[in-house]
Parts: structure tokens; C-alpha cells; sequence
């Protein structure tokens, strides 16, 4: 079975004003499914730490290409490995709702020594592994940030018990929260997530001070979000908005939930 599927429930914490999923929930789902998938594989996190490896995200991509699902819907998530490369494992995925994906993107993943800290060859979980070679945002490239105007907003996040992974680092998540932060609210109140890219570019540890910086690029509704820590950085990220047409009253949001559940 190359393509691994899981169901979930979209619960009140992963849920915007409008009671439909949060975009930054999308990560949340993904790497939920790819953390089940490899358990199913017996290369899980806890599986592989006894020979002192670690399953670490280099870097992901995601569309949204339909309406993001309500609360209490359920979705299913598809993850399937694309390619397989020396030190690289690219996977694939979608969420579904109605049998419709919502959202689709990739991901690359590789194994970290933790004696060396360095990349892993990939043979050790390779043969575990079946192959589905369909691309669902296209082919697998190297990260390019765009390119950067002036900068809008800043700012800064000292992390926290919240922010911890199982491996002791923060949690892709948490870049992504900070980063969203540094959007201008007027610009979200009149535009919709369309599409987001992530390059993590280093380690960040309990207490680390990071900073993150947003710049207009030279795409209409496009931003960048650099987040930097002493000096260094540890994460860039690219994200294009849609904007909202004719934004339906948030009371009719309400009602179509009740009707649903009711």
C-alpha cells in the first residue's frame, strides 16, 4: 500500500472566526498523517531514536484549492512518498472533505544523526518504503525566497514549554504562528491564505529569543517572513493571499454550522 489515509474531526482549537479550519492547521494534519504512516512502517520517531536518528521536515509546500471545512466536519488526509533520493525522502499529500480536496502540497523529509547532527543516507528506512510517483502541486524544487521590498512589521518570541516538540526543538508549528503574527491585521481581514512555503533553516531550542521580520515582495499579495535567531536564520517563508471578494456576513457562517449539525 503506497498511499497511507487517516480521518479526523476538526475540532473548536483548530477553528477561525468563522468557525472553518485555521490554514496553519493544514501543517498540523499533515505531519500528524506522516507521523502514522511511519509508525505503520515500525520507522516512527520512538522506532528509529534507539539507533540515535531523528526524522527531521527540511522544508514543505501547500496549496489551498477549495473552501476550508467547518468545525466538527470530517476530513481525510492522504500521504504517499514521491521520491526518494541519497539523504532526502520527498512525501505528497492531500486533505479531503466530501471525497474534494481542499488542500494539496509536499514535503521533504531526511533523518538526522544525532551523534553527527548531520543527514542520514536514507537507506535504513528506504526499503519500507513503497513509491507513488504523483505529483499533486507539481515537481519537487529547491526553495527560493522571494523577493523582498521594504519590510512591514516585526516580532519577537521567546520560546517557551509550548513551543517544545519530542525531539526538544520548537515545533514547525510555532514559526508559523510567529510569522502569522507580523501579518497587518487590515490585510487578513480582506484576504484569504492561498498558498504557503516553509524552508527551516536551523535548530531553535527552549528560551532561544527569535525574531521574525515580514516584507512585501515584488508579487501583489505576497509576503515574506524571515525569522532569525543571534544572527542567524532559522526560518524563511513565502506566502501568497486571494483576495476576498464579497465577504459573507459572519452570521450566515454561524447558521450554515448549526445547520449542519443540527
Amino acid at each position: 500500500m503506497s498511499r497511507f489515509k487517516q480521518k479526523y474531526t476538526i475540532t473548536n482549537d483548530c477553528m477561525d472566526a468563522h468557525y472553518r479550519l485555521k490554514p496553519v492547521e493544514i501543517l498540523m494534519y499533515f505531519q500528524d498523517v506522516f507521523a502514522r504512516y511511519l509508525t505503520s512502517k515500525r520507522i516512527g520517531a520512538f522506532d528509529i531514536l534507539k539507533d540515535d536518528l531523528y526524522w527531521v521536515i527540511s522544508d514543505i509546500n501547500f496549496k489551498i484549492v477549495d473552501a476550508l471545512p467547518f468545525w466538527s466536519e470530517e476530513i481525510e488526509a492522504s500521504i504517499w512518498v514521491s521520491e526518494i533520493t541519497k539523504l532526502k525522502i520527498y512525501t505528497d499529500f492531500e486533505l479531503k472533505y466530501n471525497d474534494k480536496a481542499f488542500a494539496k502540497g509536499n514535503c521533504c523529509w531526511f533523518l538526522l544523526n544525532g551523534k553527527t547532527r548531520r543527514p542520514a543516507l536514507t537507506d535504513f528506512v528506504a526499503d519500507k518504503m513503497s513509491l507513488d510517483t504523483e505529483l499533486t502541486i507539481g515537481e519537487h524544487k529547491k526553495f527560493v525566497l522571494g523577493n523582498t521590498t521594504e519590510p512591514v512589521t516585526y516580532a519577537s518570541h521567546k520560546t517557551n514549554f509550548r513551543d517544545i516538540d519530542f525531539n526538544n526543538h520548537v515545533n514547525n508549528k510555532s514559526y508559523i504562528n510567529l510569522a502569522e503574527m507580523t501579518i497587518p491585521d487590515d490585510f487578513r481581514e480582506s484576504h484569504a491564505l492561498k498558498s504557503l512555503s516553509v524552508k527551516y533553516c536551523k535548530e531553535s531550542y527552549l528560551g532561544d529569543e527569535l525574531s521574525c521580520t515580514t516584507y512585501r515582495t515584488d508579487v501583489k499579495n505576497a509576503y515574506v517572513n524571515k525569522i532569525v535567531k543571534d544572527g542567524a536564520t532559522v526560518c524563511e517563508i513565502n506566502t501568497e493571499w486571494l483576495e476576498i471578494a464579497n465577504q459573507p456576513n459572519i452570521k450566515d457562517f454561524h447558521l450554515k454550522v448549526r445547520d449542519s449539525i443540527v
